[in-house]
């Protein structure tokens, strides 16, 4: 009972977050604040990506019910289809992983491209390029 709660709880507020950012990135003129709640929404997708592929009733980590690789022992069908109800499903962990190496690149993107526009125009607020931009 406690369990489903607090899974209901979590889902809201990985949406909640998710939500704020969106809400930040679109609303806010600094370029760097931006930038930062955009990292905050990869890290919520992210949690949101393991939080769909977890499973409540999963109560043993995910080994190949067998034997060992000496002694290989090939499952029973409903070994396998008990498994597979059991087990957390790896491809979003491995998918994260990816992505936050990818996430990390764009956000030095965006640093360097923050950098050269502050060289450029002397500011990162977006109200402040845009008119720079209708004076040029």
């Amino acid at each position: 009972m406690i369990e489903e709660v607090l899974w209901y709880y979590i889902g809201l507020m990985i949406s909640l977050t998710i939500g704020f950012s969106i809400y930040g990135i679109a609303s806010r003129p600094h370029l760097v604040k931006k930038m930062a709640l955009f990292t905050i929404l990869g890290d919520a997708i992210y949690v949101l990506l393991v939080y769909l592929g977890y499973t409540l009733s999963s109560s043993s980590p995910p080994v190949y019910p067998g034997g060992s690789l000496e002694n290989p022992a090939f499952p029973q069908a409903h070994e396998v289809s008990l498994f597979s109800t059991r087990s957390v499903d790896p491809v979003p962990q491995v998918l994260i992983v990816t992505a936050i190496v990818i996430g990390l690149a764009v956000f030095i993107l965006l640093a360097s491209i923050s950098y050269k526009i502050v060289m450029e125009y002397g500011s990162l607020m977006s109200t402040r390029l845009r008119e720079v931009s209708d004076d040029g």
